[in-house]
């Protein structure tokens, strides 16, 4: 029996430096236009038109017509999981050479410090908060997930966190993820959306549209605060 069935396929299907830039472009979570992604991918409309095809064809992505435009989005939350994780494995394991300047260099402070990676916060807001529960005992870790202890069901629930939908979801419940930038984990899965949820509801973040920045809001740094001690925000 083959133990990975569809590890060459979807390889193949990330390893084209245009359809790449078409899957980066979307993790923030948003639907756009084959021409939008064409002109971020600089490539033709027509050579656009075959990577999406491509990318919808082998279950990265989703499409939907609106009138005579097709709107493109990540099939789901493990294909943006895939795609951070990529870029994780790419900053760990860069060939050796002569030294280029790091990542953090070439990145806007703001993107280091809080953006979405789809459907959850990253950086290293996002990267403090998940050392803030563990520490507080909220969570421990287990292997690639975190669990909640019962001291998190509580702390959460008081944070109007609806747990039981998360864990209803078809997803991974809290998966550890690795930040690209920060290199330690913060969390994703449902609790990290159902997370993502609360901010913006509350006025802690402000989303910008078309990018996956994000901004702490003056009460958002107090509620930080307050909420998981993270005096520095």
């Amino acid at each position: 029996m083959d133990d990975e069935p569809g590890i060459p396929r979807i390889a193949n299907l990330f390893a084209d430096p245009a359809r790449a830039k078409i899957l980066r472009t979307l993790i923030d979570g948003t639907m756009r236009p084959a021409g939008e992604l064409a002109y971020t991918a600089n490539i033709s409309a027509q050579s656009a038109s075959a990577h999406l095809a491509k990318l919808v064809d082998g279950g990265l992505l989703a499409q939907e017509a609106q009138g005579r435009h097709r709107y493109f989005r990540l099939a789901n939350a493990q294909v943006a999981d895939a795609i951070e994780s990529l870029g994780s494995l790419s900053v760990a394991i860069r060939p050796r050479g002569p030294r280029s300047p790091l990542p953090s260099k070439l990145m806007p402070i703001q993107f280091l410090n809080a953006r979405t990676c789809y459907d959850h916060l990253a950086g290293e807001m996002a990267v403090q908060v998940c050392e803030a529960m563990l520490k507080a005992r909220w969570l421990a870790q287990e292997g690639r997930d975190f669990r909640v202890t019962q001291l998190g069901e509580k702390k959460l629930a008081a944070l109007d966190v609806d747990l039981d939908a998360a864990r209803r979801s078809r997803r991974v419940f809290a998966r550890a993820c690795v930040d690209l930038t920060q290199r330690r984990p913060h969390v994703g899965g449902a609790l990290g959306a159902a997370l993502l949820d609360l901010y913006v509801a509350r006025g802690w973040i402000l989303r910008a549209r078309h990018s996956r920045v994000v901004s702490i809001t003056p009460k958002g740094r107090e509620a930080f605060n307050q909420t998981f001690g993270m005096g520095s925000w």
